[in-house]
């Protein structure tokens, strides 16, 4: 479905320190109060800090691209057993609706620190277009799911077990390889939070097919060695935050010779491929995903 541009805002059309001091609240540096508090100090004529939250907060309708009941794809919520986690887990799946006889190549998509939202439920069918098996997990199942409100979503996940999500996510990886339909090569893709999950798997899963960070959160030096599986790393030139992490993990995967591709896009903000607000960045959006659908052809196909 396309989107409508001519009524989407970008980060352009908002102070440097109000794109700061909202990186800060969806990361959980600062409460909602306290982005009310210090970016109404930033406000411009006709503005308001209550308006800034209200404009940068996502817009599912306006980013969808893929409709759920898109002829193309079959979709359906799915339930696993997950024994080292939280015991069981529950997903999105998506996969082309027609018929192949050649398996197909599997990916699991991993959600921002809200929760399985309408926007990963469109990653993950534009994935389904793309002729791969993708799977989305939702963390917050084990506390009811995803609640369908954003804000709702950012204060349940702190009340997460995050030993138990992770291990609920690499029970997901190995739902994945086992499918009947699938090929037994599996991929991950994460954003934000789940780019630091995309990263993590790849310290634990010997043979997992690649691993496509989003802006994620890289793991430690001595892990990074461990990693078996093709990367390619996509950061935003405008995140400090996560950029500071980059140098020394470079530095361990040149050490450990994994096979890596790095790229930061310049001028744009964390979050850049979120369609749904406007941080999202069309240009390096399309680069970057381009590069990830090339990226998986390349290493799972075969």
């Amino acid at each position: 479905m396309p989107n409508d541009h001519s009524i989407r805002k970008t980060a352009s059309d908002f102070p440097p320190e109000v794109l700061e001091l909202f990186d800060r609240y969806v990361h959980g540096g600062i409460s909602r109060r306290g982005f009310l508090e210090k970016a109404g100090k930033y406000a411009l004529a006709g503005a308001t800090a209550t308006g800034y939250l209200a404009a940068l907060s996502p817009n599912f309708a306006l980013a969808q691209q893929v409709a759920e009941d898109d002829v193309r794809i079959k979709t359906s919520f799915e339930e696993f057993p997950s024994p080292n986690g939280y015991g069981k887990l529950r997903g999105y799946l998506a996969k082309p609706a027609k018929a192949s006889t050649q398996k197909r190549p599997t990916v699991l998509v991993v959600h921002e620190n809200r929760g399985l939202n309408p926007h990963i439920e469109d990653i993950t069918r534009r994935l389904a277009l793309a002729n791969f098996i993708a799977f989305a997990p939702d963390a917050l199942f084990p506390l009811g799911g995803y609640p369908g409100d954003e804000d709702k979503a950012r204060e349940l996940f702190p009340k997460l077990d995050q030993s138990k999500t992770k291990e609920d996510f690499l029970a997901a990886a190995d739902v994945l390889k086992k499918l009947p339909d699938g090929n037994g090569h599996v991929g991950v893709v994460g954003f934000c939070y789940g780019g630091g999950i995309a990263n993590f798997l790849a310290t634990r899963i010997n043979d997992l097919g690649a691993a496509v960070p989003f802006y994620g959160a890289q793991p430690p030096a001595e892990d990074a060695a461990k990693i078996k599986s093709p990367l390619l790393l996509h950061y935003a030139g405008q995140d400090e935050r996560i950029n500071a992490g980059w140098p020394a993990y470079e530095a361990a995967l040149k050490a450990a010779h994994v096979k890596y591709e790095a790229y930061i896009y310049p001028n744009v903000q964390h979050g850049f491929n979120n369609d749904t607000t406007p941080r999202f960045d069309e240009t390096a959006a399309k680069l970057a995903w381009d590069r990830t659908i090339a990226f998986f052809e390349k290493n799972l196909r075969t």
